[in-house]
């Protein structure tokens, strides 16, 4: 039975990375016989602009009949200004809430080709491999109530709320200790329980959960101080699990201690492993259409895609093969680029990456 993919380009660079992305992927069905087929639609600001609304009807039925779901970027400056209701982002956040994608797998791995990329020390970074597991559908992003309002005395004020139910957290905790238990067995939990009551009861369950790993190490950290160890010391790390906000924002930082930003892939996930996968960067408007952006992330995204929703690990090795091969070569977009190394455009990094897969 084939595989069928659906593939979301979205906005800004992101049509250009996911095309180079489906060269490896299409390159990697041929070479292991994966029976993938492909079909495409928009999500975002493009689906706005064809259906008038951010996700379509249509579109979150077609992924939810999909087996998996590659995604580029959302958003750009031509949408700020419509309904906030309608903004590419909502379209986003509908699928991933819709398809109960609730496990996000965010790997910040650095390759040893791009330890002068790093904005930190090659001693601090060398050997990095950390997992950030995001709790993906609660938390603030989905919190009701909402407003913005006017008080009585003129003045405006907006407020979120931040919920968070003992089943979430559960489930969250379980993706995260499973995956110290396949790695160093070492779990970070990080919240701010100093503060809010969601994190007092995140750490709670996330102690409970735990004793059902008795060989998993767990250790708690608040959110602010895992920021300053992230750039004191970040090998201290391996995988921690934290809940929506505070994972957008601590897997952004690691992001720039593996180089750039764009060699960051992530799986979102399912109870079953179903998943969405897309690169961590944004749709970098400022750069779309000139044919210079990294594709690196999203072709990644493809391995993980391959490695945890079709039990591909041979095709996944491959692939994460080939992104080495090429960086051994001294290939590199304006993002990863050093002195002595060759600047490449979107197009001919994807070719490389397609070329070393072959040839492996």
């Amino acid at each position: 039975m084939s595989k069928q993919i659906l593939i979301l380009p979205g906005d800004g660079i992101g049509p250009e990375i996911v095309a180079e992305a489906v060269k490896v992927l299409e390159q990697a069905n041929q070479q292991f016989g994966l029976g993938v087929e492909l079909s495409y639609d928009e999500l975002g600001g493009g689906a706005y602009d064809k259906y008038g609304v951010p996700l379509a009807d249509e579109t979150l039925e077609r992924a939810r009949q999909a087996d998996a779901i590659l995604l580029g970027a959302v958003g750009g400056p031509k949408w700020d200004t419509i309904d906030p209701a309608l903004r590419p982002e909502r379209g986003l956040l509908k699928i991933r809430s819709q398809l109960g994608l609730f496990g996000n797998l965010r790997p910040a791995l650095l390759y040893p080709q791009l330890a002068a990329a790093s904005s930190l020390k090659p001693e601090i970074v060398a050997g990095l491999d950390i997992l950030i597991v995001r709790e993906l559908t609660g938390g603030i992003y989905f919190g009701s109530p909402r407003e913005n309002r006017v008080l009585e005395n003129g003045e405006r004020q907006a407020y979120d709320t931040l919920p968070y139910s003992e089943s979430e957290i559960r489930r969250i905790a379980k993706v995260g200790f499973d995956m110290a238990r396949v790695r160093s067995k070492k779990l970070c939990s990080v919240d701010k329980a100093n503060v809010l009551a969601s994190s007092q009861l995140w750490r709670t369950v996330v102690e409970e959960v735990a004793k059902d790993y008795p060989d998993v190490e767990l250790s708690h950290m608040y959110v602010d101080n895992a920021a300053m160890q992230l750039v004191r010391a970040p090998k201290q790390f391996d995988v921690i699990v934290t809940d929506n906000m505070f994972g957008d924002i601590l897997s952004d930082e690691a992001s720039m201690l593996t180089g750039s930003i764009g060699m960051l892939p992530s799986a979102s996930l399912d109870a079953r492993n179903k998943g969405m996968y897309e690169p961590c960067h944004g749709s970098a408007p400022d750069i779309a259409g000139k044919g210079i952006a990294n594709p690196l992330a999203t072709i990644l995204s493809v391995s993980m895609m391959l490695r945890y929703t079709f039990n591909q690990g041979a095709a996944a090795d491959a692939i994460e093969q080939a992104v080495s091969v090429v960086l051994d070569q001294g290939l590199r977009t304006g993002d990863i680029w050093s002195e002595g190394c060759q600047k490449v455009g979107t197009r001919e990094m994807g070719d490389a990456v397609v070329a070393a897969l072959r040839n492996l």
